[in-house]
């Protein structure tokens, strides 16, 4: 299965530049991260994933609709995948929003506010990252699934830090490895 850090949000151009938290909540993708988000889309082709799962964050759903676009596949949303609750970017838009900007997905299973309202530790977030490892130990469909998912709950998996619009190939067991990076900016 593949993870894809979404691709470059308004968010991380200004803390990139400041290492300061801008304020911007569920930031929306630069025309850079729309650019990652394609090259992702290209590497992930030739290996024939049959459906994507995404955060519910803009940042991940509008990544998740380029690469379903680019591979001809349903995107389906999961909350665990979520980033960890930290900054402003990671508040996030209201279930019934997220329904109004993307009618075609089902947001059924979150609720109305999805993500934690005061934070979320390393220690919560590490005890996420095992309820997916152990939904992962059940999987079938190593090689067909592509989530589109954070920095932190990518680290949080698997030990890598990845930049935007990275591909991540996780196989079972351990392994761990990037398959892609996008092109330096």
């Amino acid at each position: 299965m593949y993870f894809v850090r979404h691709g470059q949000s308004e968010f991380n151009v200004h803390f990139a530049k400041t290492r300061i938290d801008p304020g911007i909540e569920d930031p929306a993708l630069t025309e850079l991260g729309r650019r990652q988000a394609r090259s992702a889309a290209a590497a992930l082709a030739p290996r024939g994933p049959v459906r994507i799962v995404a955060s519910p964050y803009r940042r991940t759903l509008e990544t998740a609709a380029i690469l379903a676009e680019a591979l001809g596949l349903p995107v389906e949303v999961d909350a665990l995948v979520r980033e960890r609750c930290w900054f402003a970017c990671d508040i996030g838009t209201p279930a019934s929003t997220l329904r109004t900007l993307w009618p075609h997905l089902d947001f059924d299973r979150l609720g109305e506010r999805w993500w934690p309202a005061h934070g979320e530790s390393e220690a919560q977030l590490s005890a996420r990252c095992g309820v997916f490892a152990s939904r992962l130990h059940r999987a079938t469909d190593w090689g067909e699934t592509v989530y589109v998912s954070h920095w932190g709950f990518i680290r949080g998996l698997t030990g890598l830090t990845v930049g935007n619009g990275t591909v991540v190939e996780i196989r079972p067991g351990p392994d761990a490895s990037v398959v892609h990076s996008p092109e330096p900016c």
